[in-house]
């Protein structure tokens, strides 16, 4: 399981975490997550970006095949059939409120932001709102620990555990002398 405190964020991990998200990264606190060849797949945001805009996403999904995956499962209504377990099963009602509080216990460790207080992602811990969100989650603190986030990634084509990078392994390499 990964929780912070993170490894610093080398500069070729800055490069790849750009170019997955066609944009230049926000407050990255560290990576939370790896594709198995070693790219960011989740990257951990500080609560506060740089320019002072609250931010409540802690682990923010990045790996471009990882999100196009959430995308097509939330146009098929996972979200809703997702919604009416969390409503019907008392146990995984209760593991979601764990990870709502896990994801905040996280978060707080690198600050608290009075406006995102209490907030977490993905509409914990009483709705589904955003499967990106929820599998950043479950691939950042690892199998168990949010329910709904490992639906979705057993539900998804993505894996994981297969690299589907434009350039496998970029992160560990480009002359970084950290690599």
């Amino acid at each position: 399981m990964t929780t912070p405190p993170f490894d610093a964020v080398r500069p070729a991990e800055l490069r790849v975490l750009t170019a997955q998200l066609g944009r230049e990264v926000r407050g990255v606190v560290g990576i939370a997550a790896r594709c198995v060849c070693g790219n960011p797949t989740v990257v951990a945001t500080a609560p506060r970006l740089p320019q002072g805009t609250p931010f409540p996403t802690f682990y923010y999904l990045t790996h471009p095949e990882a999100t196009a995956e959430m995308s097509r499962l939330e146009s098929g209504q996972l979200m809703v059939e997702f919604t009416e377990l969390l409503e019907a099963d008392a146990d995984v009602r209760a593991a979601y409120a764990r990870a709502h509080a896990a994801y905040l216990a996280d978060r707080a460790q690198y600050g608290d932001v009075a406006e995102v207080e209490g907030i977490s992602a993905g509409g914990m811990p009483t709705r589904v709102k955003c499967l990106h969100a929820l599998a950043g989650h479950a691939l950042a603190a690892g199998p168990g620990v949010n329910p709904i986030g490992d639906l979705a990634l057993e539900r998804s084509a993505w894996s994981p555990e297969r690299c589907a990078c434009a350039e496998p392994g970029a992160a560990l390499s480009e002359g970084d002398p950290a690599a």
